[in-house]
């Protein structure tokens, strides 16, 4: 879709996925169009097959009107998150709904054009794994650790480049790369960002209007939903939580900054900080080196020997998740912050430590007069990103024109001009 009809129909779409069955009446009451305009769009939009009449609602003394929802098996997208350590892929419905989704070795140290190549056989399999018509896959949203460059993909300050595990993608054309070997759309974002998008969609922020998805992978990030929309910043770069100065004259980080919480409380820190004491190495397994290091396995590894009880390992944790606490408090301090979701691969592992802690910290928010933050813990911590990356092709289609990355245009089954 393009051009002022295309927004229209994205409103009207959008409201409709809000609603989930909703009137013709009841739309032209929520966006303000005209009721023939709501006529039109709505025809339109079923005969492309992505809305269908499903019902009549009650009647308030004429004809009872015909309800409108979603045909949820219509479009899909696919999310896919590229990491180090792990690629993560989710196939959703035009609802959002998971309908397949299955990880794989990450990135490592392969060469970027090997790794595309990977993906698309990926998402091949995955979309024929399920029986998905090709030609009803609307597009795939690939998400990374930022920094994000949005002319090339992953970025990073000129003077440090992305995080160091992804040093060899700097400067890759990583959109249209994977564009051209499974000829779908591609939007690329931020894995915290996505994060935060995908919460959004699934309901896990319910009714707040400031709201924040804190993301630990390898990293940590945060995602901003504020009044329902993805905030993004002008570069896409929003949200690095993790180099949010927590101590003026810490350890120096990769970004150039010093004492940035990841520096001193990422996974990586925990993970080094595990491996140079000697029983802490041995309690968590860290003292035989793996065959393939990986941050997020290895926190992984420190997380279920904290669970077991071992106190070198939940001190490290502990004392990791009182640096992110600050952080966050930080966050919710500028942001008036309504509701903190602790996800990704990281939190998903130790997200019963960090949970109180940070729930601790956020006690102390400038706000807390007036109301409290509610800190809990997503409900697909392990894949949100994967999720989110789904939404973003999804909100692309369905969310009106300017409220986020559009892939570049491509057409649609049985699609009318519009």
């Amino acid at each position: 879709m393009s051009g002022p009809a295309a927004s229209s129909k994205s409103v009207v779409l959008d409201a409709i996925r809000a609603a989930g069955t909703i009137s013709r009446v009841g739309l032209i009451k929520t966006t303000g169009f005209t009721a023939p305009t709501i006529s039109n769009l709505v025809r339109k939009l079923i005969d492309e097959g992505l809305v269908v009449e499903t019902g009549h609602a009650k009647s308030t003394g004429g004809k009872r009107p015909v309800l409108l929802q979603l045909d949820h098996t219509s479009r899909y997208a696919v999310g896919v998150h590229l990491d180090h350590g792990v690629i993560t892929y989710a196939l959703t419905n035009l609802g959002g709904t998971v309908v397949a989704r299955i990880s794989r070795p990450g990135a490592g140290a392969e060469k970027p054009a090997v790794v595309v190549a990977r993906i698309a056989a990926e998402i091949a399999a995955l979309i024929d794994g399920v029986g998905v018509e090709p030609a009803r896959i609307l597009g795939v949203g690939l998400v990374f650790p930022g920094p994000v460059d949005a002319a090339r993909g992953i970025g990073g300050p000129p003077d440090a480049g992305p995080a160091p595990a992804m040093r060899q993608w700097t400067g890759f054309p990583l959109a249209s790369a994977l564009g051209q070997v499974t000829a779908l759309p591609v939007v690329l974002d931020n894995d915290s960002t996505a994060a935060a998008l995908g919460e959004h969609w699934t309901g896990g922020f319910g009714a707040a209007t400031s709201a924040a998805a804190l993301y630990m992978g390898t990293g940590i990030g945060a995602g901003l939903v504020i009044g329902g929309v993805t905030y993004r910043g002008p570069s896409g770069n929003v949200g690095e939580l993790g180099h949010v100065c927590v101590a003026a004259d810490g350890p120096r980080c990769w970004c150039g900054a010093q004492g940035c919480v990841e520096a001193l409380a990422g996974p990586a820190a925990v993970v080094a900080a595990a491996r140079s004491d000697p029983a802490a190495a041995r309690a968590t397994g860290l003292a035989v080196p793996a065959r393939r290091p990986s941050v997020v396995a290895d926190f992984a590894a420190i997380s279920r020997a904290a669970r077991r009880g071992e106190p070198h390992a939940l001190a490290l944790l502990e004392r990791s998740a009182r640096h992110v606490g600050v952080a966050a408090r930080t966050l919710a301090n500028l942001i008036d912050l309504e509701v903190l979701v602790l996800t990704g691969p990281s939190l998903a592992a130790a997200g019963s430590v960090y949970l109180p802690i940070v729930r601790h910290e956020l006690r102390a928010s400038f706000s807390r007069g007036t109301h409290t933050v509610d800190v809990r813990l997503s409900r697909s911590a392990a894949t949100a990103s994967a999720v989110g990356a789904a939404a973003l092709v999804l909100e692309s289609e369905l969310v009106p024109l300017g409220y986020g990355p559009r892939p570049p245009e491509r057409g649609r089954p049985t699609e009318s001009a519009s």
